[in-house]
């Protein structure tokens, strides 16, 4: 037997002494059970009990249902409280509406306790499901905050140390080129470490954009200078193209996003072109404006028949040991909380070319 406490909450809302009477015979076993016959208790009811189900009538004398659910759902604390609407009215504009403004199903007059009985329950499931999503998701949150805080405190170590010992120490050109390695290596770490979170957020919709002028040259020169071990390795050479013509050690590429987005968005599709290209061959960057900024990396390797149709779907990978199939998934990801879109074309004639476009913003300019 359960405690009063322990069981869930139902609020029933119906202006007929019948209905009520029915509907709390009926739930008051598995249900700690609320009746009332009118809009404004109801909602002061809502308000202080949080039940965790609420079945509305839609015709009541202070207030129609619609309206009461509308009350419910724009409040925060109420909001998330599942909705049945009980009616007479069997007419799909009805249904409709109870719908639009917030309801999840419909029970019909005259009531049928094991139709009743059935949603009831299955909603109730339905709202513990969510419950529980929302508690994992925070848990992971939380988990990747600690991770994140853990990780940067012997990072900082690794960032400050080398300008420690250049400020304490003669050092020689070697040397100072090895402490420079170990610093922009200790800043790449923390800004991985940074964006674990952040890709997490844009899966969950949850990600705050905030759009900065952002050169696009410079990201991909500071791109390729992080990568340049592996390039002269393969003997492969980027080409920077802007609007057709080669762009200059002075040129810049400005549009509207965010500095670290870009980095990381750009690094794993450089990366990828690297990967996939055949030794000896060239990678063209094409970068132009038109109705929309766009930016298109070519190489001369074809994408695995076996991945093509799903290219940029999460842990997609292929021939690849030590790839996690998460660079393309995430690269789109992040094109498209900029609000751009992405797109890749590829044959085993010509090769791969991915394409990223994002919205022109006024106010942006192109410099040759």
């Amino acid at each position: 037997m359960h405690k009063l406490d322990d069981k869930p909450k139902i609020l029933i809302v119906d202006d007929s002494t019948e209905i009520l009477d029915v509907l709390q015979s009926l739930l008051k076993d598995q249900y700690q059970v609320f009746a009332v016959p009118k809009a404004a208790i109801a909602l002061n009811i809502a308000q202080n009990q949080i039940p965790d189900l609420i079945l509305l009538d839609i015709v009541i004398p202070d207030m129609d249902g619609y309206e009461v659910c509308k009350r419910l759902k724009a409040n925060d604390k109420t909001k998330d409280i599942p909705i049945i609407f009980i009616t007479a009215k069997t007419g799909i504009d009805d249904e409709v509406k109870g719908f639009d403004v917030g309801g999840v199903d419909y029970i019909t007059k005259p009531i049928a306790p094991p139709t009743v009985l059935a949603r009831v329950k299955a909603h109730l499931a339905l709202k513990r499901e969510k419950e529980l999503l929302k508690e994992n998701i925070k848990l992971r949150e939380d988990v990747n905050r600690m991770t994140q805080h853990d990780l940067k405190t012997p990072l900082n170590v690794v960032i400050n140390y080398p300008q420690i010992i250049k400020e304490l120490f003669e050092v020689d050109e070697e040397e100072l080129e090895m402490l420079n390695e170990i610093e922009t290596t200790g800043y790449k770490m923390l800004r991985m470490i940074n964006l674990s979170l952040d890709v997490y957020k844009m899966e969950t919709g949850r990600y705050t954009y905030e759009p900065v002028s952002v050169d696009i040259i410079s990201i991909l020169n500071n791109i390729m200078r992080d990568h340049k071990d592996y390039i002269q390795s393969k003997k492969i050479s980027i080409e920077i193209f802007i609007n057709e013509s080669i762009a200059s050690s002075d040129s810049e590429f400005i549009l509207t996003g965010e500095n670290l987005l870009m980095y990381s968005l750009f690094a794993n599709l450089i990366k990828n072109a690297l990967e996939a290209s055949p030794r000896n061959e060239k990678i063209i960057v094409k970068l132009s404006q038109d109705n929309e900024w766009t930016v298109s990396i070519h190489n001369k390797g074809a994408v695995p028949p076996d991945v093509r149709a799903t290219f940029f779907e999460k842990y997609a990978t292929s021939q690849k040991s030590s790839g996690t199939g998460l660079g393309t998934y995430s690269a789109k990801l992040m094109t498209e909380t900029l609000g751009g879109k992405i797109s890749m074309e590829t044959s085993e004639s010509d090769g791969t070319i991915v394409t990223t476009s994002f919205p022109f913003e006024v106010g942006s300019n192109l410099e040759l």
